[in-house]
Formats: structure tokens, C-alpha cells, sequence
């Protein structure tokens, strides 16, 4: 059975008992990311009562698109899977703006893994060996829009943060409201323009159309509230993001 055919067997976005909760519902909507298929069935078993399980995956590409079809609230995501690593996930889906949350829950505690995670946009990292209460503690926590971590990673991944300022830009984690806003794209165009890039040289860095860079720019200085390439340069320097 593919990965489709078995996130089908879930509810559909919009159907069933907690298909209102990204509108004031009480029960969160919960998208599974796993391959291991006897490890997401006793997830769903742990946590199947206190959330609705809207979707399951076993890969990156299969997640991506169901993901984005069932908008759940938040995502339990495994850090290694089949085709690529949990961060691809969360780059693509957070470049929707759908406003999904990422829980990584791995059997991983390698500080490469957690941090590489973290930095694509994850709300937080738990291992494998948490507990079923701790588990649902921290879905809720992350659904509410808390930072949640295993507590032996949360000291490295908060010196992995404070050694390198310029880490916020690339990744998501930056806990800055307005930050916080932009997309993983507009963050790297706010990047290169803040650090002198034209458009032309900013859209051969990134393959993409100057008209394309553009968009992203203005996009930017829309969600900033900001006016010129100036202010933004300015806006990134005093946050020490370039």
C-alpha cells in the first residue's frame, strides 16, 4: 500500500470531529510523518484520543502533498526518512504560509539532525524514548506555538543558536514576530539584499527571475512595513542578521 492510499484511510481535511479546529475547534489536527509503519501505529494509539489524526506519510514528497491538502495544526515529523531528511518537509510546506507547526519526534539525538531540523522551521525536538503524557504535552505545546525540547537537546540547540546570530535568517527559528512572518524564501532574498546583492545577482544566486525577486522584495517590505532597500538593510543589520 503506498503512502497515499494509507494517509487516505485518515480523515479528510474538513470532515470528521476536529475539522474545525484550525477555526476555534477544541481538538488539534495531527499529520504523522514516519516510515516506520509499526512506530506511527503506536503514535496514533498514544495519542489518537486527545487528537484527530488527519493524514499519515512514510516520505518527503508524499508528506508535502498531503500536508498541504489536509492543513492539519501540527505535524509529528521523523527526522530521516527514505528520500531526504524531515527538514525538506518543513522547508516546502512552510514556503505555503499555511501556518503549520513541526514537532520533529526521532530516534535521533545527534546534534546535526536536531539543529538541521530546528533550523528549517521546526517548534521543537523530542526523541523516540518520550513518554506517552510527555508526548502529548508537547504536540499541545507546539500547537499553542511554545518552542518544546527533549531536555537533554535544548542546551546544545540553545548554544547552537547563541554562537551563530545569523542563523534566524536561514532558518525559522528566530522567535522575532516580525521575522517570524516571512517565508524561507523572502528570509534568503531579506539575506542578500541586506547584504548589497542587485536583483540580477540576487536572481542568478537563487535561480530564480528577477521579476520573481521582485515579488519576494516587495513582499518583504510589505510585511516589515518598511519603504526602501535601505530601511531593510538597515532593519536586518540592527538584528545582526547579516
Amino acid at each position: 500500500m503506498t503512502s497515499s492510499e494509507r494517509a487516505d484511510e485518515t480523515p479528510a481535511a474538513g470532515a470528521g470531529a476536529g475539522a474545525e479546529t484550525r477555526l476555534g475547534g477544541d481538538r488539534l489536527r495531527i499529520f504523522l510523518v514516519e516510515d516506520h509503519g509499526l512506530f506511527r501505529a503506536g503514535v496514533k494509539a498514544e495519542i489518537g484520543d486527545t487528537f484527530d489524526i488527519v493524514g499519515e506519510a512514510d516520505d518527503v514528497e508524499p508528506a508535502i502533498e498531503l500536508i498541504a491538502e489536509r492543513v492539519p495544526d501540527v505535524v509529528l515529523l521523523d527526522v530521516h526518512l527514505p528520500s531526504g531528511g524531515g527538514q525538506d518537509v518543513v522547508n516546502a510546506v512552510l514556503e505555503t504560509g499555511l501556518g503549520i507547526r513541526f514537532l520533529a519526534l526521532s530516534v535521533s539525538d545527534a546534534p546535526e539532525d536536531v539543529i538541521a531540523v530546528i533550523r528549517a522551521g521546526a517548534r521543537g525536538y523530542v526523541t523516540k524514548t518520550i513518554s506517552g503524557a510527555d508526548l502529548i504535552d508537547a504536540v499541545r505545546r507546539v500547537g499553542e506555538g511554545d518552542a518544546v525540547f527533549s531536555q537533554r537537546l535544548a542546551g546544545f540547540v540553545l548554544d547552537a543558536f547563541a554562537s551563530a546570530p545569523g542563523l534566524p535568517v536561514e532558518g525559522r527559528t528566530s522567535f522575532d514576530p516580525e521575522l517570524d512572518q516571512l517565508t524561507p524564501r523572502e528570509r534568503e532574498v531579506l539575506r542578500l539584499i541586506a547584504r548589497g546583492y542587485t536583483y540580477k545577482e540576487l536572481a542568478r544566486e537563487l535561480s530564480i527571475s528577477v521579476k520573481t525577486v521582485e515579488s519576494h522584495v516587495s513582499a518583504v517590505l510589505r510585511k516589515l512595513q518598511l519603504s526602501t532597500r535601505h530601511q531593510l538593510t538597515r532593519w536586518a543589520s540592527e538584528r545582526r542578521l547579516v
